[in-house]
């Protein structure tokens, strides 16, 4: 017997993101699919968060520059969305396009239960925040942007993050300058992505009063460091975008080589989720 109750609605989602942000620094692991996000909420975190890597990996298998449509994103937000009753922070690239694509944008994920999107000032097509040779589009035009987006929000609540490149292409003071700019122009919090050290990130947070969001990805530019330690230096929201992407993968990868050279996979059965542990997942009773 296997039951499935309606999910909260977006605009109770993003309620409840609010209330988490204001009284604690907020973990969000990045869900692959719609059972790792059921695996993210029985473990316990607050809230999820989607990224457009993952979404360009795992979902369309191409490399994260930009190739994944709003559509894609929709879908795969939406699967998420139903299984969950958890908050969720969807990466939405340079928005898709100008400034109505940007308002079409926060309408098709907000409709499909997303609390909360982030939008870079990349120009397309973009690439990964830890890769060189990325470009930035003038203030101006992503101030034009974010102001869309604004407008598109049905729920005040919505959290519409503005994040900027700014440190690996220009400097750390245009970082700065930006995040004020895109403040002004209606975003709820700044991304500042790829900054360098512990100090760098104690100084944003310093110099930008704001819900600030900290990417701890795995081989990048910025420091290893905990929740707790991210929470002192002042920020409201830890990503680990691809961490069970990558994590998952790996796994997959030793499981393949094991029946390759074996001809068996018992030797991975204990590292596998069991079938019991599976319909527990899933609240499936046969």
């Amino acid at each position: 017997m296997w039951k499935s109750s309606l999910p909260p609605t977006a605009a109770e989602r993003s309620d409840r993101l609010r209330a988490s942000l204001a009284a604690r620094t907020v973990p969000m692991p990045g869900a692959i699919n719609a059972l790792s996000a059921r695996l993210i909420e029985q473990r316990g975190f607050e809230a999820i968060y989607v990224s457009g890597a993952v979404l360009a990996n795992s979902v369309g298998g191409v490399p994260d520059i930009g190739l994944m449509t709003l559509s894609e994103s929709a879908l795969h937000c939406a699967s998420i969305a139903r299984v969950t009753t958890l908050p969720i922070i969807a990466d939405a690239d340079t928005g898709y396009g100008g400034p109505e694509c940007a308002f079409r944008t926060v309408r098709a994920l907000e409709s499909v239960g997303v609390s909360g999107i982030h939008l870079e000032d990349q120009e397309f097509p973009k690439r990964c925040g830890h890769l060189e040779g990325k470009t930035l589009v003038s203030i101006e035009e992503f101030c034009e942007k974010i102001a869309a987006a604004c407008e598109a929000k049905a729920s005040e609540d919505f959290l519409l993050i503005a994040r900027t490149d700014a440190r690996g292409v220009t400097n750390y003071d245009d970082a700065v300058r930006r995040a004020h700019a895109y403040l002004e122009a209606g975003a709820d919090a700044i991304f500042p992505e790829a900054l360098h050290t512990e100090e760098e990130l104690k100084r944003f947070a310093d110099d930008v009063d704001t819900i600030l969001l900290a990417n701890m990805t795995e081989f990048g530019k910025t420091p290893y460091l905990s929740v707790e330690q991210f929470g002192e230096l002042g920020y409201n929201v830890v990503i680990f975008p691809v961490t069970l992407q990558r994590a998952a993968m790996k796994a997959m990868d030793e499981a393949l080589s094991t029946i390759r050279e074996t001809g068996s996979q018992e030797d991975q059965l204990q590292n596998m989720q069991t079938r019991e542990e599976l319909y527990d997942l899933l609240k499936y009773r046969p």
